[in-house]
């Protein structure tokens, strides 16, 4: 067995772990596993491994390598978990399943023609920047339920949930919770939230998605 794939069950058993100790079932996890800068050949014993969830940054990144592992095994479900520019949302909505970083008018406006355009409806997240970083994507949490709204009403977007990173050197708790209070406002869900540092704190607040690379594929060059 590979490290990659020792490590990944590893984290699958601690997710199993933490969703136990919260009171809920491991099955309402979902592990993405973050491959952004690793090339195929080391996804592809990720893959062989069982996981079928993947997570990347960017959309030119993602196209060079996804295809051809997407013909390899049709059964991936691919996340964008980086900001989406609004000319790269035709190549966003080609290419990836899940799109988690809706964070403005200008985006929900043009993923929703591109939907149209193309007749394929990834699913969409909102991002909120739970710790108003200016140097971070993410909609003002103060405005993310009426955002949300706007998305349905006006764009005709289905959002499927909320997805958050918190600031590096804050405890990510408060921001968690912060988040699955705006998704309960907002009516939505899904929960992504939790990286290979804090995922187990995430889901005991509730994430029904974490995105973890580093304690999967090692660290990253």
């Amino acid at each position: 067995m590979s490290e990659p794939a020792r490590n990944l069950r590893a984290v699958r058993e601690k997710i199993a772990e933490a969703a136990r100790a919260a009171g809920r079932e491991p099955r309402e996890v979902a592990l993405v596993a973050v491959s952004k800068t690793f090339a195929p050949e080391h996804i592809r014993p990720v893959i062989e491994a069982g996981q079928r969830v993947f997570g990347e940054n960017r959309v030119q990144e993602a196209r060079a390598k996804w295809p051809a592992l997407k013909e390899a095994f049709p059964d991936i479900e691919l996340h964008l978990i980086g900001p989406l520019q609004s000319n790269k949302a035709r190549e966003a909505v080609a290419l990836f399943d899940v799109i988690e970083t809706v964070d403005r008018e200008k985006i929900a406006a043009a993923l929703a023609a591109e939907m149209a355009r193309q007749d394929r409806r990834p699913r969409l997240y909102v991002q909120v920047n739970t710790g108003l970083e200016e140097q971070k994507a993410g909609i003002d949490p103060r405005q993310a339920a009426a955002f949300v709204e706007r998305c349905r009403t006006v764009h005709g977007l289905a959002i499927e949930g909320l997805m958050c990173i918190p600031p590096v050197d804050e405890n990510p708790g408060p921001h968690f919770a912060l988040l699955e209070k705006l998704a309960r406002e907002a009516g939505v869900e899904k929960l992504s939230m939790g990286m290979s540092a804090d995922y187990e704190t995430a889901i005991r607040f509730g994430a029904t998605a974490v995105r973890v690379g580093s304690a999967i594929f090692g660290s990253r060059g």
